[in-house]
Order: C-alpha cells, then sequence, then structure tokens
C-alpha cells in the first residue's frame, strides 16, 4: 500500500518498516523453531504506539486511522506474521469493540492498559462446538445478584495466556439463539478463568493461542459490554472491522513470499541462465505481483467503505476471502519456484507456507465470507 497515502499514513508505513527489519526479522526464524513469545518486542512496539493504533489519544492511544493501522499490521506481517497476529487481536477485537461499544468508565478503565502494553487482549468467542455458527454459543451467563457468572469453554483464543482482558461472548440460554447473547469485558486473570497449554501449532508458533475454561468465574455488572442481548452485534461488527487486518497480514506475507522468490530466482541459474528469465518462472512472478496489487485494492475499498455510515460486511468479506486465498496461493507458488529448497526450513518461503495456511480459516472461514458476500447479493437481487 504505498500509493495514494497522505503524509502520515507513509509515516507509518516507514516507522513500521524500520522497526519490523531492524528488530522483528532478526528472530523470526528462531521463535518460529522454540515457539517463545516476544514480550520484548511487544514492549518496543508499544513504545511505539503500535499496540494503541485503534484507540483514542483520550484513553491513551495513538488513535490512527484505519489505513494506517492496515499498514502497520502488513509490514509486521511481511516479516513475522506471529507478531503480526498477536498485535491486531489486541487493537482490532479487544480495543475496537469497546471503543466503539463501551461506555466512558469501560474505556477508562481497560483502554489505558491495552495501549500502553501493560497487557495484551484477546477475542473470546469460539467454542469447541460453535465456530462458524457464532450464534450457537453453549457458554453460560446468570445473573448472580451483584454480578455475573460465567460457565463454559472456549477455544482457539490468540493471546491466551500473554494476555489479561478479553471481549468474551456468553448466551443466557441456548434456546434463545441471537437473542441471548451478550458480551463481557472479562479479566483473564481472576478466579474462574482458567487457560489450557497453549496449542502446538502448524505456523503463527510464536503467537499463543490457547482453550479456555470458564468455571463459575464472577464478572462485576458494570463489565457487561454493551446492552443485554447485543452481543452477537457487537461481535459481528468487530468481525467487520478484525477480517481487514487479516486481509493485511494475509498481504504482508504474500509480499515476503513474491520478495524470496524474486531473491531466488535471481540467484539460481539453470539451463544457462537465471530462471527469472525462464517464462515459466518469470510467469508465475507476474502472476504473484498481480494477485497481491489486486487483494490491496480490495484491501483499500473496505477501508473506504469501512468510512462510510453503516456496515460494510461484504467488502470486509471480500478483502478478507480474496486476500488470504490469494496469499496461499502466491505462498505455494514461492515454494514451486524454490524446488525442492522450499520444502527445507532453511528457507523463509516454508515458514511463510505454514503461516499462511491458516488465513483462509480464522476470522471467519472462506465459506463464511462466500455466505456473507452472497446475502448482500441477496439483497441487491430484491432491488432488481
Amino acid at each position: 500500500m504505498d500509493f495514494g497515502l497522505d503524509e502520515q499514513q507513509q509515516m507509518v508505513q516507514d516507522m513500521v518498516r524500520s522497526f519490523a527489519e531492524e528488530r522483528v526479522r532478526p528472530g523470526a526464524a528462531e521463535r518460529d523453531r522454540t515457539g517463545e513469545f516476544p514480550t520484548d518486542i511487544f514492549g518496543e512496539m508499544a513504545e511505539l504506539g503500535l499496540l494503541g493504533m485503534t484507540v483514542p489519544e483520550a484513553y491513551g492511544g495513538a488513535e490512527m486511522d484505519l489505513l494506517s493501522y492496515l499498514l502497520a499490521v502488513e509490514e509486521l506481517a511481511r516479516v513475522d506474521a506471529s507478531v503480526a497476529v498477536g498485535m491486531t487481536v489486541s487493537n482490532s477485537v479487544c480495543c475496537w469493540p469497546i471503543v466503539t461499544f463501551g461506555t466512558d468508565e469501560q474505556k477508562r478503565e481497560f483502554l489505558p492498559q491495552l495501549a500502553s502494553g501493560e497487557t495484551l487482549g484477546g477475542f473470546m468467542l469460539t467454542e469447541p462446538q460453535a465456530g462458524s455458527d457464532a450464534g450457537g454459543l453453549t457458554t453460560r451467563y446468570r445473573d448472580g445478584g451483584d454480578h455475573w457468572v460465567l460457565d463454559g469453554s472456549k477455544a482457539w483464543i490468540t493471546n491466551g495466556v500473554v494476555g489479561r482482558y478479553f471481549v468474551c461472548l456468553a448466551t443466557s440460554d441456548p434456546a434463545l439463539g441471537p437473542k441471548g447473547i451478550s458480551a463481557f469485558i472479562l479479566d483473564g486473570e481472576q478466579d474462574g478463568v482458567v487457560f489450557a497449554k497453549p496449542e502446538d501449532k502448524m505456523g503463527l508458533r510464536s503467537s499463543k493461542t490457547c482453550m479456555v475454561a470458564l468455571e463459575e468465574a464472577v464478572v462485576p455488572k458494570s463489565a457487561m459490554l454493551g446492552a443485554e442481548g447485543q452481543g452477537l452485534k457487537i461481535a459481528l461488527a468487530t468481525l467487520d472491522h478484525s477480517r481487514l487486518g487479516i486481509a493485511a497480514q494475509s498481504v504482508g506475507i504474500a509480499e515476503a513470499a513474491l520478495e524470496e522468490a524474486l531473491r531466488y530466482a535471481r540467484d539460481r541459474t539453470q539451463f544457462g541462465k537465471a530462471i527469472i528469465e525462464h517464462q515459466a518462472i518469470a510467469f508465475q512472478l507476474a502472476d504473484m505481483d498481480t494477485e497481491i496489487e489486486a487483494a490491496r485494492g480490495l484491501l483499500q475499498r473496505a477501508v473506504w467503505a469501512a468510512g462510510k455510515p453503516g456496515r460494510h460486511s461484504r467488502e470486509s468479506a471480500q478483502a478478507k476471502l480474496f486476500a488470504s486465498e490469494m496469499c496461499n496461493r502466491v505462498v505455494a507458488h514461492a515454494i514451486q519456484i524454490h524446488g525442492g529448497y522450499g520444502f527445507s526450513s532453511e528457507y523463509t518461503v516454508e515458514r511463510l507456507f505454514r503461516d499462511a495456511r491458516v488465513l483462509t480459516i480464522y476470522e471467519g472461514t472462506s465459506e463464511v465470507q462466500r455466505l456473507v458476500i452472497a446475502r448482500a447479493l441477496g439483497e441487491r437481487a430484491k432491488g432488481l
């Protein structure tokens, strides 16, 4: 996204690119190998304002525009997608819903801690038996008089064990469907919240992802986010926003794959010349570059739509769908261009291949994105 930027956006991109190259890239391969969470890097990102990009200045944040935030995600993902996902989850599915739906008291209590990097945030929506069907939650909440009580299980919670505050969705009665769902700001350090051992994942290995058990977890009445029964509305609006971060992450990983493929194709010689001079390779590179730019275009259109009144579900879904699937295609091409070396962990494209695979799954699978787009088309068809 290095075209059409204003002065501030260009400064953000340049600053994050320099930070990513100097501080994030050097240890990326080792963190992938060990799974160690880079606490020091997140502390430095907090000092740069990257953990409070969606937070207003009044609550200690950097209050950046949406495109600046996505530029930062892309630049981080280009060198280490694990760092990018930890940053975007805290910003987008924790800070953003509190900014958008929270009371002033909630904003003053939680946002400064998140923006300063004192802790990270996350989002507890998915359950062992409820993923794409967000309305099918079984985690229960009940009125305990002067507090709420939460019981149930959550799955695939990013920033688990390293974060503290989580926007958590629960239902008063599964029989009520979407109407029974409410949202809460949950303190992960309180009694009754039990994080399991982090998952041993294929990719994004230094990002911490956990199962969470809620065992009679007591939540203050003041910690309900929005009105009772408004939880699914909050979750869906949050996902409209957060899917743009996944699209930006996809573009960043794909750009890294293209750079690795270009470098290898320039240096690798077969049949007496660099393989980049062979049409079979050059055309693959041309397709990779074109698809990346197409994804950037859809992402920019979604940013434009997000600045207009009302929901931007269709545009966000299109950007996330195309960018995530594009990224998997581009990285597969990069592996192919590397030949046998692409199958070796000695080369960066092997890590990129593993990191890219989840992009079509989390924040809504590709199938869910197509469902969102199809529903929008159904509404459009009614007017024809």
